[in-house]
């Protein structure tokens, strides 16, 4: 498809994005993507071998490892966050997924208000296993309210450091539109979807219907997360996927 690339050693094909994640990724024919839940957050180390052992339990190269859901402590400053993505993206690259340049694994980093884990932690993972007669799966990547750009995330930010009524319909409005860019490169639209998560610590239900609702992006139900985006100054972030088998480790 235009606009994304296979990763044949993977099974999957993605949508190019910045070096630490792609924008999403979804199954080559032949293939399907399975996501793992862990029961608590794993810290980065210790995740990384759990999803290593459960991979290769599967019979499965490490290049099958497609998609992450992490947790982490609070929010960062653009700093912090280019220096954790720095050390993530090690492990991708001595698996076989990260070249220094482009990265297929798509991801989603959020902080949760309550509880939030030490340091960062895995708290799902996805990768593809061989299936011939699979349904068409997919996951895509979390996506906050910032532009595209190199510029500082305040630069980027739509509506900074505005969190009224009016301003996070904005915000989830960008946000949804990014959703609905991503589906499309895969030609998939919101009924394809069995699951979609909304994080955010403000009252999403004054745009709830007249957003999320409306676009179909709820036809399976919203997963409402307590969470804050990873990054200073983000307030309202997405992900939705198409996995038709998942677990809990």
């Amino acid at each position: 498809m235009s606009g994304t690339q296979p990763f044949e050693p993977g099974g999957y094909r993605f949508i190019p994005a910045v070096f630490q994640y792609s924008s999403g990724v979804a199954a080559l024919p032949g293939f399907a993507i399975r996501r793992v839940r862990f029961k608590r957050p794993m810290a980065m180390a210790q995740g990384f071998a759990a999803v290593e052992q459960i991979i290769r339990r599967a019979g499965r190269p490490l290049t099958a490892f497609c998609a992450c859901e992490l947790r982490s402590p609070s929010p960062v400053s653009d700093a912090g966050f280019k220096a954790f993505n720095e050390q993530y993206v090690v492990t991708l690259g001595t698996w076989g997924l990260f070249d220094g340049t482009i990265n297929p694994v798509a991801r989603s980093n959020v902080c949760p208000e309550r509880d939030a884990p030490a340091t960062p932690s895995f708290h799902a993972f996805s990768y593809t296993v061989a299936d011939a007669a699979a349904a068409a799966s997919f996951v895509i990547a979390g996506s906050a309210e910032a532009r595209g750009g190199s510029a500082p995330y305040r630069e980027r930010i739509v509506a900074y450091g505005d969190t009224s009524p009016a301003a996070l319909r904005e915000k989830a409005s960008f946000v949804l539109d990014e959703m609905e860019r991503r589906l499309g490169l895969f030609d998939f639209h919101w009924p394809d979807t069995t699951a979609t998560h909304v994080y955010t610590v403000h009252d999403p239900h004054p745009f709830m219907e007249t957003e999320v609702i409306r676009r179909g992006a709820a036809h399976a139900g919203i997963d409402w997360h307590y969470c804050r985006p990873p990054v200073i100054g983000l307030e309202y972030e997405m992900d939705c996927r198409a996995v038709h088998a998942e677990a809990v480790a």
